[in-house]
């Protein structure tokens, strides 16, 4: 950036002096701080927002590269899963060959199906809010200032009121 000095910094102060007038040069020299304010903002939130974006780019190769790995792994975990309900088909085809109970139309049967997939309509069961709060200790609920009895303010400040004199 440009190099200021002492010196030059008086030069420019006392040419500031004698062009503006010594009764307009504070307030010249404090709308002068405001706009040099403003600017070295403005330069940190365009280096902040391209920090960001760089951060995201970063973040989205990553989420990228993820994705593709688990991909890979889930293809690999497919494939053995395939070749190993093959081999277990074979070995129980030649089970149920040398038992003779079962008909081959069943075992085709059982070979072209997979395994069943899980109803599309379940969802977990909800969570009762009221039942959790229940069950949250008496002495806990003392200890962080949760009210078990609600009070109306008039009520509350007639209990803490200090009695009167007689």
């Amino acid at each position: 950036m440009i190099d200021f000095g002492f010196d030059k910094l008086a030069l420019i102060g006392a040419v500031a002096l004698i062009v503006i007038g010594p009764e307009r040069l504070p307030k010249v020299a404090r709308t002068v701080g405001h706009l040099m304010g403003k600017a070295q903002r403005y330069v940190a939130d365009v280096k902040a927002e391209v920090n960001r974006s760089i951060e995201l780019e970063e973040l989205k190769k990553m989420k990228t590269q993820f994705e593709d790995a688990a991909r890979d792994v889930e293809h690999n975990v497919a494939s053995e899963v395939r070749s190993a309900s093959g081999e277990m088909n074979a070995a129980w085809g030649e089970l149920s060959g040398e038992a003779g109970s079962a008909t081959p139309a069943a075992d085709s049967f059982h070979a072209a199906t997979p395994l069943a997939e899980p109803p599309l309509d379940y969802r977990p069961p909800k969570k009762n809010w009221r039942l959790k709060r229940s069950a949250v200790p008496q002495w806990y609920k003392q200890r962080q200032g949760v009210r078990a009895r609600a009070q109306s303010g008039a009520a509350r400040v007639a209990r803490f009121r200090p009695p009167r004199p007689q």
